[in-house]
């Protein structure tokens, strides 16, 4: 969620790349952070391979112990020790490594603004938001009931995860790619969790520190921009990194298409992985498909199962603002639709497709740059004065000339669940969260309410309608991926309470008429129980007479009061999404952003 700051993070970067010469690792430093107290996790037990991270394994039993207490907001944690990773000799950086750091750490502790609760460090990695280390693929234990054979495959949901503490200000979007991926086969269950080795990871884990400057909250300010954005310059004129090899962090979703599976982050290309059969993740490289593909792309491309194609878009600060383009079903990049109707940068997360269409959303977050000089603030702000609107394009748009766009007021999306045509093609519905306080959407989530609408155009006559689905806090929302472009009848959705915290999910019926309470199932988690986004897996993916309900919900839920983490599946058919197997993880896994369910049919053919 961050294309718009790496963008301006670029324009502050010299237009020469020098290419990196690092060749050694580098000591990390030592985070400014006051930490007056940390939850020390027990490290896994010692039978667990340190030498290798390639061997599934299974803990032995532990006796029953008493669980620290979870940290205060305002500490900041150690991170779980990994079985993986073994005792690294420490090196001292060379001298230019060592001045750059000292001169990053005066920016944090001299010039950076007072932090903000959005961007302090102890309070934004409390809890089960702490970061953890590499799990090799390690068995699990089904405590409740039987995995179902449909889930024959494997779950596998990204988040930030930053490699280092910070030294300095750190936003929630800020944290390296990190994979957590359950490996289902024949009812048993492999945990494994690896980062995405992008560029920016491999980079900083070389040099033992952190090298490139956090986007969402190291340039807050007029001053400290300029600062930060001189200190990374210096660092390319040195050669330490080349942003022209990507500086994203492939830390929002996952996509398959063409036969390969992608982890995604809006400010880079995507990041090819692999999954092996033992349960582990490869990072396999940043593809640009042939050279076709430039500078970024969402998070949230929309694969159409019917015909295998994926569309998708990227945006950024600079015209066009938004560019719109697509994969056949071979996975091969059609050429890029510009489109210059959109005026001024916007924050465009997500969008939705019929199968006649392309639907963007311009809301009134965008760039801020008068904030971030007087107020101290974010480049990325929100205008109140500025009046959404919905762009509809045709789906095989060749350019922008048949773009319409319709004014609607107060419709703020970041996530799109799904939409679908009606009428023949001459009306389009979309289902998606609105953001009631967006400006409050970067700053304070906690305050943030996303009430679920169905908006329907008439593209003849342009009248917009619109009506609520459920006044409940709702975000994350899932359908099966086979109504994905049709119109469908369920809706599975996560309950903030706050966000980003996620206390349950619900089950809407979006058939229901207006002023309906459309919740017609639920499950709440329980006191002290959170998880992330749900994701709906069919029964019988194949089957054209399947009911679209009649499959599983899955999701990872974390238990604060305890501090164990389970993998839930749960029956999307029942009234209250009855669990039907829960699966006790080896370790913790820290609250996310997006997963997918890849089939073990679809592993084989990566």
């Amino acid at each position: 969620m961050d294309a718009f700051s790496s963008s301006f993070l670029s324009t502050l970067l010299p237009l020469k790349l020098i290419s990196p010469a690092v060749t050694t690792p580098r000591s990390i430093s030592t985070p400014h952070v006051n930490v007056s107290s940390v939850r020390i996790e027990e490290r896994p037990p010692a039978s667990i391979p340190r030498t290798t991270t390639t061997t599934t394994t299974k803990a032995p039993p532990q006796p029953p112990k008493t669980q620290p207490p979870p940290p205060a907001s305002n500490t900041l944690p150690k991170r779980i020790a990994s079985p993986s990773v073994g005792a690294k000799k420490r090196v001292e950086p060379k001298l230019s490594t060592f001045i750059f750091n000292t001169f990053d750490n005066i920016i944090n502790n001299f010039i950076d603004p007072p932090i903000r609760p959005s961007v302090d460090p102890r309070h934004v990695l409390s809890h089960n938001f702490a970061p953890v280390d590499e799990l090799p693929p390690t068995e699990c234990e089904v405590i409740q009931g039987s995995l179902p054979p449909c889930l024959d495959g494997a779950y596998i949901r990204n988040g930030p995860n930053p490699q280092y503490l910070p030294r300095g200000p750190y936003h929630l979007f800020d944290g390296d790619g990190m994979l957590h991926s359950i490996r289902i086969s024949k009812g048993q269950a492999t945990l494994c969790s690896r980062y995405v080795k992008t560029y920016k990871y491999s980079i900083e884990n070389e040099m033992g520190s952190p090298v490139l400057p956090n986007v969402f909250s190291g340039f807050n300010g007029l001053t400290a921009a300029a600062t930060r954005g001189a200190l990374a310059a210096v660092r390319v004129l040195t050669g330490e990194f080349n942003p022209a090899n990507g500086i994203g962090l492939a830390n929002t979703s996952l996509a398959l298409f063409g036969n390969r599976l992608y982890a995604l982050g809006e400010s880079d290309l995507p990041y090819s992985i692999r999954l092996t059969p033992n349960g582990d993740i490869e990072t396999l490289g940043r593809h640009d498909f042939d050279g076709k593909l430039f500078m970024s792309m969402t998070a949230h491309p929309k694969t159409d199962t019917d015909t295998g194609e994926a569309f998708a878009f990227r945006y950024g600060p600079m015209p066009p603002f938004l560019t719109y383009f697509y994969f056949d079903a071979n996975g091969k990049k059609q050429p890029d639709v510009p489109i210059f109707s959109m005026t001024r940068p916007s924050f465009l997360h997500d969008f939705a497709i019929t199968k006649k269409y392309a639907i963007f959303a311009d809301i009134q977050i965008g760039m801020n740059p008068m904030e971030m000089i007087f107020g101290g603030g974010s480049p990325v702000g929100t205008d109140p004065a500025k009046v959404p609107r919905i762009g509809v394009i045709p789906r095989y748009a060749k350019d922008e000339s048949e773009i319409r766009w319709f004014d609607i007021p107060g419709f703020n999306l970041i996530h799109a669940i799904n939409a679908w045509d009606e009428d023949d093609g001459n009306a389009i519905v979309m289902l998606a969260p609105n953001i009631l306080s967006v400006e409050h959407t970067l700053e304070r989530m906690e305050l943030v309410h996303a009430l679920v609408e169905k908006v329907r155009i008439d593209l003849r006559t342009g009248l917009v309608t619109r009506h609520p689905l459920s006044t409940r806090n709702l975000d994350f929302a899932v359908l099966n991926p086979a109504y994905l472009a049709k119109k469908n009848k369920y809706v599975y959705a996560a309950v903030g309470d706050p966000m980003p915290k996620i206390s349950g999910v619900v089950k809407l019926d979006v058939s229901r008429g207006d002023r309906q309470e459309c919740t017609v199932a639920s499950r709440m988690y329980g006191p002290g129980c959170f998880g992330g986004e749900p994701f709906f897996v069919a029964k019988e993916p194949g089957n054209p007479e399947a009911d679209e309900d009649d499959g599983y919900v899955v999701s990872y839920v974390h238990n604060e009061n305890t501090g164990e983490s389970r993998f839930l599946v749960m029956d999307a058919k029942s009234p209250n999404l009855d669990i039907v197997a829960a699966v006790k993880l080896p370790r913790r896994v820290p609250y996310g952003f997006h997963g997918l369910f890849v089939r073990e049919s679809d592993i084989n053919k990566l």
